[in-house]
């Protein structure tokens, strides 16, 4: 069921259509029409494509190991750009600590220079005992 974006010269709209089936946009005896003012001189645009994913596809993309190509673990700047592609994959919002964070990174604050300003940051945990 495809939608179709198209510029109305009568109204000067950009608007969207839904077809019922690929077989109705073939038809020469089917005619858009414009939802907002009924016109049919219609010029068809070329629109992004939309791709939905499930959650198991969107974590199996990270697991990806060309995830890491471009990341520089040593410039900030690279690690906020890879941080901020994580989190576009994952398709949550990972709140404002996290936006915080990037955002420093970005600017160039090492990420010691990071936790040093905020202390509790990761709920507290000392990630140096961790093994």
């Amino acid at each position: 069921m495809p939608i179709y974006e198209y510029r109305c010269h009568d109204c000067k709209r950009r608007v969207s259509i839904f077809w019922r089936s690929f077989g109705d946009l073939e038809n020469e005896n089917v005619v858009p029409h414009c939802p907002r003012c009924g016109g049919t001189n219609l010029t068809r645009l070329i629109s992004r494509v939309a791709v939905l994913r499930s959650e198991e596809g969107r974590l199996d993309d990270l697991t990806d190991p060309s995830v890491l190509s471009g990341l520089d673990e040593d410039d900030p700047k690279s690690v906020a750009r890879w941080m901020r592609r994580m989190s576009r994959e994952a398709g949550e919002d990972l709140g404002p600590e996290f936006g915080e964070v990037v955002d420093r990174l970005e600017a160039g604050q090492s990420p010691e220079e990071i936790e040093e300003t905020m202390p509790d940051l990761g709920g507290g945990a000392d990630w140096g005992d961790i093994e």
